[in-house]
């Protein structure tokens, strides 16, 4: 509980360690993976796994680690033939997610945004451009730029670490040219860059 005391808001760690502790799960708070934010896993033994990033701010870790205990939640109630993403997990994650939804957690310019999300909660927060957006509002200060903050044209550092040249917007997402290969790749408007100067 101590330890959840930093990466959580004040309220929402004496009911999620009630929570971790009634489902047994061993949490780990793990050094940023690119890919994503948390992880659940049900280990060979039965026993049950979560992960989640260190360097979350404290909203996006509470979401994160409530959207991976509604895996196994899910699991638990529906049976593991479930789809992980499915209507079982999203019923799941809206539900224990209610409780926290509070101003007295959330600051208020949050939860308007959340309360949509949870009408049909994607696979990631990251995919709601939205939600990532407002969360990304409460990270430490970072030389990332959103691919949609930047102007056409512009050269950036991709998450791959890879060098690309914004292009046209589509209906969502944006087309970006891979310099080294010449390659056009498809990019989530929140997606996170590094913005280069010059090549």
């Amino acid at each position: 509980m101590s330890v959840l005391q930093q990466y959580l808001p004040q309220l929402a760690v004496a009911p999620l360690t009630a929570l971790l502790e009634m489902h047994e799960v061993h949490l780990k708070i793990v050094r940023e993976r690119k890919t994503r934010h948390g992880d659940y896993r049900r280990n060979t033994d039965g026993s049950h796994s979560i992960t989640v990033n260190a360097n979350l701010n404290k909203y996006r870790f509470l979401v994160t680690l409530v959207h991976e205990l509604a895996h196994l939640v899910a699991f638990k109630k529906y049976g593991r033939q479930i789809k992980p993403h499915g209507q079982e997990w999203k019923h799941t994650f809206k539900h224990m997610m209610l409780p926290f939804l509070r101003p007295d957690i959330f600051p208020a310019d949050l939860l308007p945004v959340l309360a949509r999300h949870f009408k049909n909660p994607k696979a990631s927060s990251d995919t709601d451009a939205m939600l990532s957006v407002a969360l990304k509002s409460y990270d430490a200060n970072t030389d990332k730029s959103y691919i949609f903050e930047i102007q056409k044209g512009a050269l950036f550092l991709g998450p791959n670490g890879r060098k690309y040249q914004k292009g046209n917007k589509l209906r969502k997402r944006y087309q970006c040219v891979e310099i080294e290969t010449g390659r056009i790749y498809l990019f989530q408007p929140n997606a996170q860059v590094e913005l280069l100067k010059n090549l």
